[in-house]
């Protein structure tokens, strides 16, 4: 698809760039920008960092908006360009945009609500939808990790995790029934495995105060009551490093300003990410992330 096929998607795109833009605003966040290099790449597993010069180009800005969390920065948001190497299909490109925000004082179960009222916000700007079947306005369906994967898949991961297995039923099995709802659906409490910078929930220990966000089957946001404990957060840290190591894959150094920060003292705090690619590519009814970007050759 060329650059003219392409022309009223894009102004579509600028459309609702401006509105997430105006939402965030007019709740008294205050737009930031950080660095698109940085000396270390966030620790996670099967997230790789594409190589820039004697940096890496960030796979997501998490661990600089945290910082800024850190020094007293209570609600902000911003929307830009991250990097994943080696990711190309039709829900992934090497390059995406993401629209992360960080809200102190805040949790995981608040920003459902608030992504609710972001989703209204945008489907009111662009004709209302349905869009490929997701009605927006809906009220989201909210289910736990294990209810699904014990009436689904025939196991509870939070009893005993299986890394592999957890990953290819949740494709396999969960997200095609989640494919089947009419609106927004929340799948929450993951196993503390799949969630290196969340806080665990202290009435359920084995699972983390995380929760993702699927439209018409769709992982589109991912959310969290952010671990504030600088300790425990070098201790996922170092296992991720560890267990990438023994896959072969490469292991990061430390961001060592991130942890200095956290151990300085991190609020309460609940943070999101949304990848705004995949939901214009839901409202349009694209087939591809490259119909919704003007440039897709990286």
């Amino acid at each position: 698809m060329n650059l003219r096929d392409k022309k009223q998607t894009l102004q579509l795109r600028a459309r609702v760039m401006a509105v997430v833009r105006a939402f965030f605003v007019a709740r008294d966040y205050v737009e930031v920008e950080t660095p698109l290099r940085v000396k270390t790449p966030a620790m996670e597993d099967h997230i790789h960092a594409e190589v820039s010069g004697d940096h890496w180009l960030r796979t997501s800005p998490e661990l600089h908006m945290k910082r800024m969390v850190c020094a007293g920065f209570e609600k902000i948001f911003q929307i830009g360009p991250c990097f994943r190497q080696g990711e190309r299909g039709h829900l992934h490109l090497p390059e995406y945009t993401m629209l992360e925000w960080y809200w102190t004082g805040g949790t995981s179960e608040g920003l459902i609500w608030e992504t609710r009222d972001l989703l209204h916000a945008v489907a009111g700007a662009v004709g209302g939808g349905p869009f490929t079947g997701v009605d927006f306005y809906a009220e989201p369906t909210i289910y736990t990790v294990q209810e699904l994967f014990v009436s689904l898949a025939g196991w509870d991961p939070l009893v005993e995790f299986d890394a592999d297995r957890f990953d290819l039923d949740l494709v396999e099995k969960v997200e095609p029934v989640l494919a089947k709802e009419q609106g927004p659906v929340v799948i929450k409490d993951f196993p503390g495995e799949r969630s290196a910078l969340a806080r665990m929930r202290p009435e359920h220990p084995q699972a983390a105060d995380r929760w993702e966000l699927y439209l018409g089957g769709v992982e589109v946001a991912n959310a969290y009551t952010e671990l504030t404990d600088a300790v425990e957060q070098r201790k996922r840290f170092e296992a991720c490093g560890k267990n990438r190591r023994e896959r072969g894959q490469e292991v990061y150094p430390l961001d060592e300003a991130f942890l200095l920060a956290l151990e300085a003292g991190m609020p309460d705090c609940a943070g999101i990410a949304l990848g705004m690619d995949r939901l214009l590519m839901l409202i349009t009814g694209a087939e591809h992330l490259s119909e919704v970007v003007a440039f897709s050759e990286g």
